[in-house]
């Protein structure tokens, strides 16, 4: 069971860096919302940037248990293959903040620069706020071993 495990949450962590947006899904005063965010992850920990003033910034704020899917657009069934989570989210601060731009910037290199980034873009990098997701459940699907396949990720910890 260990080499299947292993195989599932390095098959699921590769996923993870080759895909860019998370849809998050939250719940605060006005009821549930989702956003799409750009992501970078750290093992199963995924970071993001918001606007705190954004309604799932505000949620999180709120209420730090979050939902939230990986995928493609597929177009057919079988090849389905994506990444479902709950857990709980929060701003982050100090060195945590420092290392999630820093992998971040390795992932969107616009943001490594803003120097040379559209004014546009810097100028809204500098109203954000860096946000965690940690995973309490995840789960990795992948139709092409079945339709509605579904595994739970042990995260070894």
């Amino acid at each position: 069971m260990g080499n299947i495990n292993n195989s599932l949450r390095k098959k699921t962590l590769a996923y993870l860096q080759n895909h860019n947006v998370m849809t998050l899904a939250t719940t605060g005063p006005k009821g549930l919302w989702a956003a799409a965010v750009f992501y970078v992850n750290d093992d199963f920990t995924l970071y993001f940037l918001s606007a705190p003033a954004t309604r799932h910034s505000r949620n999180i704020a709120a209420h730090p248990g979050v939902a939230a899917t990986v995928q493609e657009d597929y177009k057919d069934w079988p090849d389905i293959k994506g990444v479902q989570l709950e857990g709980q989210a929060q701003q982050i601060e100090g060195a945590e903040r420092a290392a999630a731009i820093a992998r971040y910037g390795l992932k969107f290199p616009i943001i490594k620069n803003l120097t040379q980034a559209p004014a546009e873009i810097a100028k809204a990098m500098s109203k954000i706020a860096w946000y965690k997701v940690v995973p309490e459940r995840l789960y990795f699907i992948d139709n092409s071993l079945g339709l509605g396949r579904r595994d739970e990720v042990d995260f070894g910890f």
